[in-house]
């Protein structure tokens, strides 16, 4: 028997081959499962829907991790008091459940230690919720997965004060007040004053307004520059520091309002402004809520600029003359609380000439303005201490337990008189105590009501039915306070499922592991069956 010989090149180009086609084979197999597993995270389309995604995997062991964060010299606590200052506060109506409150608390110091805190997350899959004054009312602080929270108010450096700028650096745990402290040498101010604990980072979270919005308007629009922190631990600067820019995407404005869901931001370029020279509140009093919104109307058509433009209902007015807040006993009737500055006396009083011929014209009960800046510090002292007036007036009148729901509703001004009076009929009409408080300036207004908590369900329907007409009058479901947790159907049903699918798209682009404040704004899980 003889072998018959086969050249080796076509020996070796056989197996070469089939080595090839094996191979192709084996990578093609890999890539249909991973192609698989990636269209499941970013669908091929423009929108994510949400039943188009697997539920998010986290860390089941987060203690075993805990170390790594220790070595990097990060402050991590877990004692029980730690965990309940940061698992929810007492006007937040949609508490965390049990399984929900978070492990550790972690309080880094700069960028880079949120960057290297970030990176052990997303290595291990470990959700992070971001904390700052801890003050918001929808959840947005609220850990819905047992993970970690990254406390960022040791973050507190005032970086620079560009003066001549009027815009200042600082980091993201710097509070409003105490940054108007050392504004005041400069005789500068950030127009933005929400809440007294509320801090840069967590007011850029929740786009975070004021009394002054009417004014200088919400975060949104003092906010030139944003460094933040993505979820795989990349550090990214939004912009630099002109006022005007056409420099790609607006980053700075997509973090905006995000709640910590793209990012955690770590430091922040503001704008600040003079303080006014000259300054007056005039407080005038109304019949109606009508004649009061519909003085608004008038006053911003007149070409007057109000630093704020703030109104309490009759209600409300009640409360601050039980509390004792102030001196004065006021009627007990639809109220405005005006701001007029301007750079000297004669605008301002010039200003209020035509404040009291618009009033008059719309039935004005009372009118009383300012003198000097201490009178103008007391009568707007009124609005200032309204939210303790009210919390006062309810314990003691109603019950030492009683719960206030805080609703947060904005509408165009043109609707808000047709908006306040209907919400308005609702409350009297309901059995329940309420009040209504308004930066009318803007649109904005908090009908707020007092329950028990066995009442809850009946003060919820009401609520929504508050906010429905207030979407219906093509507004929002929260001026100032955002989403979190509890206003998620809302959000839907004010700007549709392929807005909601968009901004899905765009978490899981930055954040595919969904680590970052999971099933805020709007559901990150298929499973996730939250009624919110």
């Amino acid at each position: 028997m003889s072998w018959k010989k086969v050249p080796f090149r076509p020996i070796l180009a056989s197996l070469t081959g089939a080595a090839v086609i094996s191979t192709i084979a084996y990578k093609y197999g890999q890539h249909s499962t991973n192609a698989k597993s990636s269209l499941n995270l970013f669908p091929l389309t423009s929108t994510t829907k949400l039943n188009s995604i697997e539920p998010p995997k986290y860390c089941k062991n987060i203690s075993s991790h805990i170390q790594e964060f220790k070595d990097l010299g990060i402050e991590v606590s877990n004692s029980k008091p730690d965990i309940e200052f940061h698992t929810g506060n007492e006007f937040t109506t949609h508490k965390p459940l049990p399984g929900e409150i978070p492990q550790y608390i972690l309080y880094p110091k700069t960028t880079e230690e949120v960057s290297e805190i970030l990176k052990i997350c997303n290595k291990y899959s470990i959700p992070v919720v971001p904390f700052s004054g801890g003050s918001s009312l929808e959840g947005h602080f609220h850990s819905t997965r047992q993970g970690i929270v990254v406390d960022t108010s040791k973050m507190n450096k005032i970086l620079q004060i560009n003066d001549n700028d009027l815009d200042v650096v600082l980091q993201c745990g710097v509070n409003w007040q105490k940054l108007n402290e050392e504004l005041k040498p400069y005789d500068l101010m950030l127009g933005t004053d929400c809440g007294s604990n509320g801090q840069i980072g967590g007011m850029i979270a929740t786009n975070a307004s004021g009394i002054n919005a009417s004014r200088y308007g919400a975060m949104s629009a003092n906010v030139i520059s944003i460094t933040a922190v993505l979820a795989d631990g990349t550090i990214i600067k939004t912009r630099q520091r002109p006022r005007k820019s056409s420099a790609g995407y607006n980053l700075t404005n997509l973090f905006i309002g995000s709640e910590g869901t793209l990012g955690i931001v770590t430091e922040a370029v503001v704008k600040v402004y003079p303080i006014p020279k000259s300054e007056t509140v005039v407080v005038v009093q109304f019949p109606s809520i009508k004649s009061a919104t519909e003085t608004v109307e008038q006053v911003f058509r007149s070409g007057m600029q109000p630093s704020a433009i703030e109104m309490l209902d009759g209600d409300m007015i009640h409360c601050l003359n039980y509390s004792g807040y102030t001196t004065e006993k006021w009627l007990e009737v639809p109220t405005i609380f005006f701001k007029i500055g301007g750079i000297n006396e004669i605008v301002v009083n010039e200003n209020v000439k035509i404040l009291k011929q618009i009033t008059t014209k719309n039935k004005a009960e009372s009118f009383i303005f300012a003198k000097n800046k201490e009178e103008g510090d007391e009568l707007f002292s009124a609005r200032k201490n309204a939210f303790y007036a009210m919390i006062d007036w309810g314990r003691s009148e109603i019950d030492e337990d009683v719960r206030i729901w805080v609703t947060d509703i904005a509408v165009p001004i043109s609707r808000l008189s047709f908006v306040l009076d209907t919400i308005n009929g609702w409350m009297q009409n309901s059995g329940f105590n309420s009040i209504i408080l308004a930066h009318v300036g803007d649109g904005n207004f908090h009908a707020d009501i007092f329950y028990k908590k066995e009442k809850r369900n009946e003060v919820e329907q009401l609520v929504n039915k508050m906010i429905q007409l207030g979407i219906e009058n093509d507004g929002t479901c929260t001026g100032e306070h955002s989403i979190g947790i509890s206003k998620r159907k809302f959000l839907t049903l004010e700007l549709g499922e392929d807005t909601i699918d968009m901004m899905r798209k765009v978490k899981m682009a930055l954040d595919p592991k969904r680590i970052l404040n999971p099933d805020k704004i709007f559901k990150i899980d298929p499973n996730d069956e939250g009624a919110y």
